[in-house]
């Protein structure tokens, strides 16, 4: 079974709680039951771009047909999204049920979402989908069941017309992971806007602007939601985007930018990373003296053997990117479409007449010589942005897992020896995987010493050590950095932090940087693994295999995609495997 639904963005829903309690569960009709499970999702729908590389989690809890409370998962590290519902609801979360867009999966063996909804006297829990990852899927459900919880799954327990409409809901708000899941590629959306007659610039190339205000405020919403913005060495040339967000949130994609020849001019908007990060693809050899240039602006060169759309889309998978906005001309979504690596397209349709015999249109060739060749779009939706039209459809259909998804009682006997990981090499990242609380990502406090001997409580490993670029120093902006870094929402959110307080303020990053950081990070790794008695565990059961830290784009703490980095943080971890098992008179 394969459902879709338009990928726009959910309305905000801050009036959902109300204080009543009305009819019993045994009386609520399937509708008003399906109406609850789309409203869980349209929560979730809240934390787009601020989760990623992690799925969206939303929770409302209902007595009847009142909604009583509700939260989502704002980031990775923060408090998820069922304990912030059971604390709006407090003494009515008793006897109720909790609406979830996705079963709740965590890596690092929070048992939180689950915990919080036994205690707080949670009797029935309706789910929308199963977790997609496999090593995931069904853990909280049977969790659930295990202390008494009923639990509903739609597809499974759920049956009939309402409740497909709300499944497609729950597909929606999280269809880069179930592209990412079923495909092993990024979700991956083509944008373009466009004139009545289908040109997306003037002849002379002029394209400022073919579409409304308020349609591009809801490209800044599209960029804010994705992990990356593709565009190709034309638009760099002709256009000079800068490719921001500009949205006020804390989330910033990067820049990708796909160019065989390098031609570009040395100063381009994109070169200045200050706010966003830029990474320039490429084909091997091209225009070692550009590279170089680029490298020396801090943008990020990667050489492809062959330059082509559905190797950058690997590469990108690999980086762990979920979901991707393309923003390019015809000459480069004409490929991609044809790859296949093309999943939804946003027309933006502008009531306007350009002309032109050689004015660009939004999509190259494409082969196709008859009108029964056309690409034809599924779950078509029309909204009207200001004058223009928005016209968005799927070229592939989201995934629906939950065909291939074992029986409740064939989960509980899931083959533990189906693993990513080789016999004596432990690959670990910061999502999803069984060892990743090892990451320095991992929302694990830490409880340290500053300066004066006073110890300090941090969110995570990550807030510490980006905090300690900046210690010690004695300038007041110093001591800013650090508290914004501090109180980071997310360790993801501290990282973007400190990396761009560094990038735009080096002369505040302290001198002695490069020669103490590992320490910084060692110190911070043994309070966690000290503190944490089951990642000690964890850590000492891998005892005999090499612990890789699996980033593909950290050349420093990661092993590097091609195993090219110097994956210091593995190496850390093995250094202290050994002084704890050293230390310990008896079997852990």
């Amino acid at each position: 079974m394969v459902l879709a639904l338009s990928f726009a963005a959910f309305s905000p829903v801050a009036s959902l709680c109300t204080r009543t309690n009305s009819c019993s569960l045994r009386s609520t009709p399937h509708s008003q039951e399906a109406s609850l499970l789309r409203q869980a999702a349209e929560v979730a729908d809240l934390s787009a771009g601020l989760t990623a590389p992690h799925p969206n989690f939303g929770c409302v809890i209902a007595r009847g047909t009142d909604v009583v409370g509700h939260g989502f998962l704002y980031a990775q590290g923060t408090k998820c999204a069922e304990l912030q519902a059971v604390e709006i609801a407090r003494e009515l979360s008793r006897g109720a049920t909790a609406y979830l867009n996705l079963e709740p999966g965590d890596c690092y063996g929070d048992l939180t979402p689950v915990s919080s909804l036994v205690q707080a006297g949670i009797s029935r829990v309706v789910v929308g989908i199963r977790h997609p990852l496999h090593h995931l899927r069904g853990k909280a459900i049977q969790a659930l069941r295990s202390q008494g919880v009923q639990v509903d799954v739609v597809g499974e327990d759920l049956l009939g017309k309402a409740f497909e409409e709300a499944l497609k809901s729950c597909l929606v708000v999280n269809a880069p992971l179930l592209y990412w899941a079923a495909y092993c590629v990024p979700f991956s959306v083509l944008k373009f806007a466009m004139t009545l007659d289908g040109k997306i610039a003037a002849s002379s190339g002029h394209a400022s602007w073919v579409s409304s205000k308020v349609s591009r405020h809801r490209v800044f919403e599209l960029r804010g939601r994705s992990d990356a913005i593709i565009v190709g060495g034309n638009t760099v040339r002709r256009d000079d985007p800068q490719l921001t967000a500009r949205h006020g949130g804390g989330h910033v994609p990067a820049r990708i930018v796909l160019s065989r020849t390098l031609d570009f001019p040395e100063e381009r908007k994109l070169w200045n990373v200050f706010d966003a990060y830029t990474i320039v693809a490429t084909q091997r050899g091209a225009c070692k003296d550009m590279q170089k240039k680029l490298a020396s602006k801090g943008v990020e060169v990667v050489e492809f053997d062959f330059l082509n759309p559905k190797d950058v889309m690997e590469y990108c998978y690999d980086r762990g990117y979920l979901s991707l906005l393309w923003e390019c001309g015809g000459s480069l979504s004409a490929p991609a479409i044809k790859s296949g690596v093309i999943h939804k397209l946003f027309a933006f349709v502008a009531p306007k007449i350009i002309g032109g015999e050689n004015a660009p249109s939004p999509v190259g060739e494409l082969g196709n010589v008859e009108m029964t060749q056309a690409i034809d779009l599924i779950d078509v939706s029309y909204e009207q942005i200001g004058p223009d039209i928005l016209v968005s459809g799927y070229i592939k259909p989201i995934p629906d897992l939950s065909p291939v998804i074992p029986s409740v009682d064939e989960t509980s006997a899931l083959d533990p020896t189906i693993s990513p990981y080789e016999t004596n090499i432990i690959f670990f990242y910061k999502t999803w995987d069984e060892y990743g609380v090892f990451s320095n990502f991992s929302p694990h406090p830490v409880q340290m010493p500053d300066e004066n001997g006073d110890y300090i409580m941090w969110p995570s490993v990550e807030h510490y050590y980006q905090a300690h670029k900046f210690i010690p120093a004695d300038a007041p902006l110093a001591g800013e950095f650090v508290q914004q870094i501090k109180i980071a929402k997310s360790p993801e959110e501290a990282a973007r932090l400190g990396r761009k307080l560094q990038r735009q303020h080096p002369e505040m990053v302290r001198e002695d940087w490069d020669t103490v950081k590992i320490d910084v990070m060692y110190s911070a790794l043994k309070c966690k693994f000290s503190t944490y008695s089951n990642l000690k565990s964890l850590l000492c059961s891998t005892a005999g295999c090499i612990l890789v830290e699996a980033s593909p784009h950290d050349l420093f703490w990661g092993g590097g995609r091609e195993g090219e980095g110097l994956n210091y943080l593995g190496r850390l971890l093995m250094k202290l495997r050994s002084e704890i098992m050293e230390n310990t008179s008896t079997p852990v």
